[in-house]
C-alpha cells in the first residue's frame, strides 16, 4: 500500500497531486508543523531526515520529490500518459525535473530566511539586520530570481508545459513558481496562465482539497 507522510503547508502536496493523475490507491497520514514551522520529531521515525514528502510503499521508502515522482511514473503510469515520447521532451523533463529544487527554490528560500532575519534578533541591531538584508536581496537575490523569472516567462512564451504535453516534470515545477506567483503578477502573464492552467486540472483541485488540514 502506498502512503504518503504529509507535512503540512509543505511540498508534498506534489506528490498527492501525482497520485490523484495516476488514479492509484494510496493513503495519507498527515503532521502539521510544530510552533517554530519545522517538521515535527515523528517524521524522522519514517525518514532519518524528518522532511517531507516522504512515500513509502511496501518496504521501500523514498524522500526527495524528484525521486518519487519519477518512481511513481515509472512504475504506476501502466498507459505511460505521462512519459515523454520523443528525446527532445525526455531531456527537458529530466532538466525541469533538476532545475526546479536546485537552481530555482535554493533563492526562493534564501530569499524567505532572508525575510525573516530581522524578527529573530533583538531589537537594537533590528534595523542593522534590516540592512544587511536589503543588502543581500538586493545585491545577491533579487538579480538572480529576476534572471530566473525571465528564462522561464520565455520558456513558457513558447510551450504550454514544460516537457511536451503535461507530465510530472509540471509537477515538480509548479511549487516553485506558484511560490513566485505574488512577486510576477502582470509582469509575466505566460507563468500567469500556466499556473492557472495546472490550477484548473481536476486531479490538482483534488489534492490541494486533501493536503489542506
Amino acid at each position: 500500500m502506498i502512503t504518503l507522510h504529509h507535512l503540512q503547508h509543505s511540498r508534498s502536496m506534489r506528490i498527492i497531486w501525482a497520485l490523484e493523475e495516476l488514479g492509484v490507491d494510496y493513503e495519507i497520514k498527515y503532521y502539521k508543523r510544530t510552533e517554530t514551522y519545522a517538521a515535527p520529531p515523528e517524521l524522522k521515525a519514517i525518514h532519518p531526515l524528518g522532511k517531507a514528502p516522504i512515500l513509502t510503499d511496501g518496504e521501500l521508502t523514498l524522500a526527495e520529490s524528484a525521486v518519487i515522482l519519477e518512481y511513481l511514473q515509472e512504475k504506476y503510469d501502466l498507459n505511460q500518459k505521462f512519459k515523454q515520447q520523443n528525446t527532445v521532451d525526455r531531456m527537458q523533463y529530466r532538466y525541469w525535473m533538476h532545475y526546479a529544487e536546485a537552481s530555482l527554490m535554493p533563492l526562493l528560500v534564501m530569499n524567505l530566511v532572508m525575510s525573516n532575519v530581522p524578527k529573530h534578533v533583538p531589537f537594537l541591531i533590528k534595523p542593522v539586520a534590516k540592512k544587511i538584508v536589503e543588502g543581500v536581496k538586493g545585491g545577491f537575490i533579487n538579480p538572480r530570481l529576476k534572471d530566473h523569472i525571465a528564462f522561464i516567462e520565455q520558456y513558457l512564451s513558447e510551450h504550454d508545459y514544460f516537457a511536451g504535453d503535461f507530465s510530472f516534470a509540471d509537477i515538480q515545477m509548479s511549487f516553485p513558481v506558484i511560490a513566485m506567483r505574488e512577486r510576477v503578477q502582470e509582469k509575466c502573464p505566460n507563468m500567469l496562465s500556466y499556473i492557472e492552467r495546472i490550477q484548473h486540472r481536476p486531479a490538482f483541485i483534488r489534492a490541494q482539497e486533501k493536503a489542506d488540514f
